[in-house]
């Protein structure tokens, strides 16, 4: 048995304008497939048979083991971005939209601050938001780091900015392409029911 590509949760031509089939093509279909091929090529060597994809991201953290780590996070935080995206008009609604205004003020400041710590984080990385105790938080981590190693930290929201996430779509310009995939095409009920503290096994998988 191994990890496998999750298909896409939507077909490939469902958030155009905003992502096109393309950009599902090489993100999905070759970068995402590459950390997928990568972690598979170890499990028989590092002795991961039998582990789930959350359990092998903890041991390589815990093993200081990078190449592992940074490939088999990758496809969690890969799978769990598929699932932050949905067809555009979606809008947050009931207890998350109550907790985004009593935190923020407003949805749009929401997504101010997140397209800015998206545009702002240096190099390759993830902006999230995430629940940390009952309280929402907007921060990012670099590179395939990702909040299910840190204690406490629920995944709700990622945007993926690394340059392979727009450079189809959007060339160099990651503020257009933070602003536009944040204002159009997130999938908020997913959001939603990851305040339940679950979000991080909606993304995992067995082999």
């Amino acid at each position: 048995m191994a990890f496998e590509l999750p298909p896409l949760p939507f077909d490939a031509t469902a958030l155009e304008p905003h992502m096109s089939a393309e950009t599902f093509e090489y993100h999905h279909g070759k970068h995402h497939k590459a950390y997928v091929d990568k972690t598979n090529g170890w499990i028989e060597e590092k002795g991961l048979a039998g582990l789930s994809l959350i359990q092998v991201i903890e041991k390589a953290k815990a093993t200081a083991d990078k190449g592992l780590f940074n490939n088999a996070a990758q496809i969690w935080n890969h799978t769990f971005f598929w699932n932050c995206l949905a067809p555009a008009g979606q809008t947050p609604t009931g207890v998350l939209a109550e907790k985004i205004n009593a935190t923020f003020g407003s949805t749009d400041e929401l997504l101010k601050k997140l397209a800015a710590e998206a545009v702002g984080h240096f190099a390759s990385g993830w902006a999230w938001l995430v629940l940390e105790g009952d309280a929402l938080k907007v921060t990012s981590y670099h590179d395939a780091d990702t909040p299910i190693v840190y204690e406490g930290v629920k995944p709700l929201l990622t945007l993926d900015v690394w340059e392979h996430a727009y450079y189809i779509d959007y060339r160099n310009a990651r503020p257009k392409f933070a602003e536009t995939v944040l204002g159009n095409v997130i999938n908020w009920d997913f959001v939603a029911q990851n305040l339940d503290g679950k979000g991080a096994s909606r993304a995992d998988q067995q082999q």
